[in-house]
């Protein structure tokens, strides 16, 4: 007995139905790639390109091994956190107003726009007060006007010591690698609490590690030929 017409009828229809549920599926999938694809784009732009750059374009790391992270700070019984640029021993000019950028893309966490000089017998109160080691609160002073960037990976760079922060960042402002964010200066310093211009720096610091568990970079790092090692190739350096 042979099949009705009605029957290849509606096999076929279900075979197209079929062709076409596995066509819409397969869009689908195609779809959700493509939007995980642009998902990925974007995120990758808010980030910058991947690892960190130095805050002086041109710059070298500091010649100077007192500049560099783990000196002796004897003033306060401690050590420097960071590495100071100064002019003459960073590879480029560092004078006052010299711009700075970002280290990465990332998040601003801290500024200080308001940032006002102590006067000189609150800065030596001050310094009496650091001479047997300084607190977080303390440190925070001496670096003068500064701010802090958390980048995707955790990490925080600082950059302290500046005359300006660049106009319309803020708390929460959203940051990518290479961008002005301020300008090297001297605040912080006794030049600074004096007036002058006198002894520009920028002090840049990389903190790496969970909250109460932070390590600045070269933290333990008694070589200063180690740890310059290990800078080149943290900041992309040859």
């Amino acid at each position: 007995m042979g099949l009705k017409p009605g029957w290849y009828i509606l096999g076929a229809a279900l075979l197209y139905a079929l062709v076409m549920t596995l066509a819409w599926s397969a869009e689908r999938r195609q779809v959700a790639a493509l939007r995980t694809e642009v998902a990925k784009a974007r995120d990758s732009v808010k980030r910058g390109p991947e690892g960190l750059m130095l805050p002086l374009i041109g710059a070298c790391l500091p010649k100077d091994r007192a500049n560099l992270p783990g000196a002796p700070r004897k003033y306060r019984q401690g050590v420097n956190q960071g590495f100071v640029f100064t002019d003459g021993s960073s590879c480029v000019p560092v004078v006052y107003g010299t711009g700075v950028v970002a280290a990465g893309g990332g998040e601003v966490t801290k500024l200080e726009r308001d940032y006002k000089e102590p006067t000189l017998a609150e800065f030596e109160a001050l310094l009496k007060a650091v001479e047997k080691g300084a607190t977080p609160a303390q440190l925070d002073q001496l670096r003068g006007r500064e701010i802090w960037i958390r980048h995707p990976d955790g990490s925080a760079t600082v950059y302290a010591h500046l005359s300006e922060i660049a106009p319309g960042l803020e708390v929460g402002s959203k940051v990518t690698k290479g961008q002005f964010i301020g300008k090297v200066g001297n605040s912080g310093t006794p030049a600074g609490v004096r007036g002058s211009r006198a002894g520009a720096r920028l002090l840049f610091e990389l903190w790496t590690g969970t909250p109460g568990e932070s390590r600045f970079f070269g933290q333990g790092i008694e070589s200063p030929e180690a740890l310059l090692v290990q800078a080149k190739q943290r900041f992309g350096l040859p």
